[in-house]
Protein backbone atom coordinates (compact mmCIF):
# COMPACT_ATOMS: atom_id res chain seq x y z
CA UNK A 1 0.00 0.00 0.00
CA UNK A 2 2.70 2.32 0.80
CA UNK A 3 4.45 2.12 -2.74
CA UNK A 4 1.30 2.41 -4.25
CA UNK A 5 0.99 6.52 -2.15
CA UNK A 6 4.53 7.40 -3.28
CA UNK A 7 3.68 6.18 -7.05
CA UNK A 8 0.50 8.53 -7.01
CA UNK A 9 2.77 11.39 -5.24
CA UNK A 10 5.82 10.62 -7.93
CA UNK A 11 2.58 10.67 -10.57
CA UNK A 12 1.09 13.83 -9.10
CA UNK A 13 4.59 15.98 -9.00
CA UNK A 14 5.25 15.18 -12.50
CA UNK A 15 2.04 16.40 -13.63
CA UNK A 16 2.41 19.69 -11.90
CA UNK A 17 5.50 20.37 -12.25
CA UNK A 18 5.85 19.86 -16.07
CA UNK A 19 2.07 21.91 -16.51
CA UNK A 20 2.91 24.83 -18.74
CA UNK A 21 2.95 28.12 -17.25
CA UNK A 22 1.30 31.00 -18.71
CA UNK A 23 3.41 33.68 -18.84
CA UNK A 24 2.35 37.38 -17.73
CA UNK A 25 3.59 40.61 -19.31
CA UNK A 26 5.23 43.05 -17.23
CA UNK A 27 3.12 45.93 -17.06
CA UNK A 28 4.60 47.63 -14.57
CA UNK A 29 7.08 49.67 -16.57
CA UNK A 30 4.75 51.13 -18.71
CA UNK A 31 2.53 52.09 -15.76
CA UNK A 32 5.02 53.60 -13.78
CA UNK A 33 5.35 55.92 -17.41
CA UNK A 34 1.75 57.08 -17.19
CA UNK A 35 1.72 57.82 -13.54
CA UNK A 36 5.17 59.71 -14.17
CA UNK A 37 4.46 61.94 -16.60
CA UNK A 38 3.83 65.56 -15.74
CA UNK A 39 0.39 66.49 -17.46
CA UNK A 40 -1.24 67.90 -14.83
CA UNK A 41 -3.41 65.07 -13.26
CA UNK A 42 -3.58 64.47 -9.55
CA UNK A 43 -2.44 60.96 -9.66
CA UNK A 44 -5.73 59.86 -8.14
CA UNK A 45 -7.44 60.85 -11.82
CA UNK A 46 -4.63 59.72 -13.80
CA UNK A 47 -5.89 55.96 -14.21
CA UNK A 48 -8.34 56.91 -16.73
CA UNK A 49 -12.54 57.00 -17.05
CA UNK A 50 -13.03 54.34 -14.18
CA UNK A 51 -10.83 56.55 -11.86
CA UNK A 52 -12.57 59.14 -12.75
CA UNK A 53 -16.09 57.93 -11.96
CA UNK A 54 -15.35 56.24 -8.88
CA UNK A 55 -13.91 59.90 -7.89
CA UNK A 56 -17.21 60.78 -8.72
CA UNK A 57 -19.19 58.11 -7.02
CA UNK A 58 -16.98 58.81 -3.65
CA UNK A 59 -17.46 62.63 -4.19
CA UNK A 60 -21.18 62.47 -4.21
CA UNK A 61 -21.65 59.56 -1.50
CA UNK A 62 -19.62 62.12 0.28
CA UNK A 63 -21.95 65.17 0.31
CA UNK A 64 -24.90 63.49 0.29
CA UNK A 65 -23.93 61.91 3.61
CA UNK A 66 -22.51 65.18 5.00
CA UNK A 67 -25.72 66.42 3.96
CA UNK A 68 -27.90 63.99 5.36
CA UNK A 69 -26.00 64.12 9.20
CA UNK A 70 -26.18 67.87 9.23
CA UNK A 71 -30.24 67.65 8.60
CA UNK A 72 -30.64 64.82 11.18
CA UNK A 73 -28.59 67.37 13.54
CA UNK A 74 -30.52 70.22 12.40
CA UNK A 75 -33.86 68.10 13.55
CA UNK A 76 -32.65 66.71 16.48
CA UNK A 77 -31.32 70.26 17.75
CA UNK A 78 -34.32 72.17 17.02
CA UNK A 79 -37.85 70.97 18.75
CA UNK A 80 -40.91 69.79 17.08
CA UNK A 81 -43.31 72.57 17.55
CA UNK A 82 -47.00 70.70 17.94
Amino acid sequence: MFRHVLALRQVARRSFSSSSRREMKNSVPEKQKIFQEDDGLPVHLKGGMSDALLYRATMTLSVLGTGFVLYELWKAAVPQKK
